[in-house]
């Protein structure tokens, strides 16, 4: 019934004019489905029709191309007669394929069959050489037996290749016709149903537009809506319609007053698009349910109410009213505060310690205060504190260490005075109680004014007018106290002085934390200062300076020495130890005085670093904790003969060495590299031997200098040869360069460097001879020994000298092995006496007995050198004395030096 009253609606819509919109959209809903039905009746048409023309060239092909592939077929066209074979064979296809003829003709277009045989012997109109090709050959041409068709030619080839004929097929154009035409009723009734149930729908949804327009025509409609909108935008409160994806559908003047909404089109559009801030975005679009919620928006304190669209579990959108609450900004104002209030102490954890220095940490303290809680902020500490100690117990005085405001020329006592405390003021009972103590008026303060009477007076002339003292305490110790002053803001209160207690309180964790590293940080470069030499050896021909750098993060593990070596010799040392921190400097010392030791044994750099390497290897197997490890250790080790110039230089796991020239061509020698120590490697130690040219500079460095974050060790080696490459400068002159050109302001590790100038032992300070392995050789050799130190104006050493040649040249001739060589050094500091010889076996200091004729020879060397002991060589060893040009006399009782010479003659041992 519906729908036969939904039909008759549109009947009379179509016999007169409809003035209500339902009619209009009928109408329009008709006309616009006939349209699309008419539409897709065409092109049903025409696509039956293309299938079937494209049906009749497959089928002409299928035919085609069985029949010219049918076997018997080619054995016809080569045979004598090929139509007797070929007519009946073709009419017999035609019939069971439905086509309209099949043709076979040979290559030169004589037919063989035909339907009408009449025709057979005749020539075929139209083109079939594309078909000798070997691909089938389709045309559509006009017949005139049979009218427009659709023709398929294939050829047809022998054995060898040639054609003997070619099969034509045949479709009408009028059947396929006729096939489209068999479709057309089945077509027509599919869209007279279409139609019938088109615009059954269309009368349904006008009829139910209708009941919703109650009849109204479309003037009468757009007149409602201008009054609905005129009454809409005249209230005075806004309103705001939000559909269920979140967008604006309407918005009233007021509305886009309250939500500093833009003018231009609103529909359709999100309200994040549109400026809306997030807290009034996500309720408006939540779609719940609220009463009076009060939102700050654009400067206002909006309350919304709000209600969704539509029933059941997915409604249609919501519906908000707002109201604009100008009474309740006392209370935005609060909220407002107190929002500042919590988002300063988020920026103060942020930016409260960013670093591990006491007096950074009270500056970041009074920078994060100003202006947004006070306009001027002061810091001052314990002096103990400062400098990584503990905060007396009653201190009278502390040190102001920060002191920050929105103005330079204020009377505060600036950064490094001294605040005593005195008894009644508020900085001192903020510190006695520890607790914050509040000063509104100070003005009216006597307590404060009678600390520093003339000061008061300045601070009260220039505006500040209000403070709040609070003390820096943490882990139960006062460190100190942050005041805060305002001279331009309103008093503090109650509510200022809880806020500036949780401040201090932060700040005052920081501070405590900094001076814990402070305190670990001076006793890690204590400790390391007091194991790094104190001074180097001063000696004429070696020229040295050097430089060491602590990291700003915390105390590293490099280190550096020169140590004197017997003959002329120094050895220079640089490491580096992984870490930083007091385990670092102490294993650094560890590891020097080792190196000391080992360097006492004249060792070859090589054989040093691989006794380093295993001892560093025992000592982490026996320490038993992976944080003390010392692996990770690196060292170079080079020994500089003052005497031929010579450098041996070898490395585990630290960087070359840089050679600058006398003319400034700086070099990095390729140095064979090894693992650092203590990794247990089977790889040996290898040594490069360097000739160094007289005042050459050598340059021992730690990779702190070179590598860092921000560079990789290329461009820091680059840096370096810059620095250095420049001609005649001494070390101290060079450290300095270096530190300024290479270094950055703030290293991240430890930096040591050290610089060595070469110099050559002058021709004339030595004197050598071959000594002939006979006892009656030492005699001469100690008055040639004898004759070259009165050259050498050493006439106070000629005793003693006299017993130590004597002593080691006859050891050697009587226990070695040539060839024996005696070798005199005049170092200007010091006597070096050398004898070389070819064996391996070393003499021992023993203690004779009353009844030995010999064993006291070493026992007067050791007596009357100042230092002595061997040196092995790769084929022998050297036994060197070293006596000091200048030293106080030997008490040796009743015998002097002559009495002692006397009593062993050349022949004994």
């Amino acid at each position: 019934m519906r729908v036969i009253r939904a039909f008759r609606l549109g009947r009379e819509a179509l016999v007169s004019r409809p003035r209500s919109l339902a009619g209009q959209v009928f109408l329009l809903q008709l006309l616009v489905v006939a349209l699309l039905a008419g539409t897709i009746a065409a092109t049903f048409l025409f696509e039956a029709h293309r299938r079937a023309v494209q049906d009749a060239y497959d089928r002409s092909r299928a035919v085609s191309e069985t029949f010219a592939h049918a076997p018997g077929t080619r054995a016809a066209m080569e045979s004598s007669d090929p139509s007797a074979v070929l007519q009946p064979s073709a009419e017999a296809t035609r019939r069971a394929a439905e086509v309209a003829y099949v043709v076979a003709f040979d290559p030169e277009g004589i037919r063989w069959s035909h339907p009408d045989a009449s025709l057979i012997g005749g020539h075929v109109s139209g083109a079939f050489a594309p078909a000798f090709s070997g691909e089938p050959f389709q045309e559509t041409f006009d017949s005139t037996l049979f009218g427009r068709a659709v023709d398929t030619t294939v050829a047809v080839f022998g054995v060898s290749g040639e054609v003997v004929g070619l099969v034509s097929v045949g479709i009408t154009v009028q059947s396929v016709n006729d096939v489209v035409l068999r479709e057309l009723p089945l077509l027509l009734g599919l869209v007279a149903v279409s139609l019938v149930i088109a615009a059954g729908g269309s009368a349904l949804v006008s009829r139910r537009l209708l009941a919703q327009t109650h009849g109204l025509g479309p003037a009468e409609m757009t007149r409602m809506y201008e009054h609905h909108d005129a009454v809409l935008h005249a209230v005075r409160e806004g309103v705001v319609i939000i559909g269920p994806d979140g967008r604006v559908a309407l918005a009233n003047d007021e509305a886009r007053r309250l939500l500093d909404l833009p003018a231009d089109r609103l529909a359709d559009r999100p309200l994040p698009e549109l400026g809306v801030s997030p807290g009034i975005a996500d309720l408006l679009t939540s779609g719940r349910a609220v009463n009076d919620e009060v939102q700050f928006v654009a400067g206002r304190l909006v309350s919304v109410n709000q209600r969704a669209v539509g029933a059941g579990a997915r409604p249609s959108g919501s519906v908000a009213t707002l109201r604009d609450t100008t009474e309740l900004r006392t209370l935005a104002s609060r909220a407002d505060m107190a929002h500042d209030r919590l988002q300063l102490l988020y920026d103060a954890g942020l930016r409260i310690g960013t670093t591990l220095d006491v007096v950074r940490t009270a500056e970041e303290l009074a920078a994060v205060a100003v202006p947004r809680f006070a306009d001027f902020v002061t810091v001052e500490l314990f002096e103990p504190v400062l400098q990584g100690g503990e905060p007396p117990l009653a201190g009278a005085e502390m040190r102001r260490t920060a002191a920050s405001g929105v103005r330079d020329d204020h009377p505060l006592l600036p950064a490094g005075g001294i605040i005593r405390l005195v008894p009644g003021s508020p900085v001192a009972a903020g510190v006695l109680t520890g607790r914050p103590h509040l000063e509104a008026d100070l003005n009216a303060s006597m307590e404060w004014r009678a600390s520093d009477a003339e000061r008061a007076r300045r601070i009260l002339d220039f505006g500040i007018h209000s403070l709040v003292s609070v003390p820096l305490r943490a882990r139960g110790v006062v460190l100190g106290a942050a005041d805060f002053w305002r001279s331009d803001q309103h008093a503090f209160d109650s509510d200022d002085l809880s806020f500036a207690e949780e401040l201090g309180a932060r700040a005052a964790v920081a501070i405590d934390n900094a001076r814990r590293y402070t305190r670990e940080h001076s006793t890690a470069v204590a400790l390391q200062r007091s194991l790094l030499p104190r001074a180097l050896p001063e000696r004429a021909e070696l020229e040295t300076a050097y430089r060491y750098l602590p990291a700003k993060a915390g105390v590293g593990g490099d280190w550096f020495d020169v140590i004197p070596l017997s003959g002329a010799r120094f050895a220079l040392v640089v490491g580096d130890v992984v870490g930083h921190g007091v385990f670092a400097a102490a294993t650094m010392g560890r590891l020097r005085t080792a190196v000391h030791n080992f360097s006492a044994l004249d060792l070859p750099p090589d054989e040093l670093l691989a006794h380093l390497d295993e001892l560093v290897a025992r000592i982490d197997a026996s320490g038993g904790d992976e944080d003390a490890s010392v692996t990770g250790a690196t060292c170079l080790y080079a020994v500089y003969d003052q005497v031929t110039g010579a450098c041996t230089i070898a490395r585990a796991g630290h960087p070359g060495p840089a050679v600058v020239a006398p003319d400034g061509t700086t070099t990095f020698p390729d140095i064979p590299g090894s693992p650092p120590l203590g990794l247990g490697g089977t790889t040996p130690f290898e040594t490069t031997e360097l000739h160094l040219v007289p005042a050459s500079l050598l340059v021992l460095f730690t990779d702190g200098l070179v590598q860092g974050r921000d560079r990789d060790i290329d461009t820091g080696l680059t840096l370096l040869r810059d620095a250095l490459s420049v001609p005649g400068r001494n070390p101290e002159d060079t450290c300095r360069a270096v530190l300024e050109q290479v270094l950055g302001p703030r290293p991240s590790d430890d930096v040591t460097l050290l610089v060595t100038r070469t110099r050559l032992m002058k021709e004339g300070r030595v004197a050598e001879w071959e000594v002939p392995p006979r006892p009656e050789a030492v005699s001469r050799i100690r008055a040639e020994a004898l004759h070259q130190l009165e050259e050498w104006d050493l006439d106070h050493l000629a005793h003693t000298t006299a017993l130590i040649i004597s002593e080691l040249v006859t050891n050697a001739i009587r226990y070695g092995s040539p060839p024996i060589r005696l070798r005199l050094l005049n170092d200007q500091a010091s006597l070096i006496c050398e004898v070389a010889d070819d064996s391996s076996t070393t003499p021992h200091l023993r203690r004779a007995e009353t009844g030995d004729e010999g064993g006291r020879g070493l026992f007067l060397v050791a007596q009357f050198a100042e230092r002595w002991g061997t040196r092995y060589l790769p084929h022998g060893k050297i036994i060197w004395t070293e006596q000091l040009l200048s030293r106080p006399a030997l008490d040796l009782g009743a015998q002097d030096e002559e009495t002692l010479l006397d009593q062993w003659g050349d022949d004994d041992a």
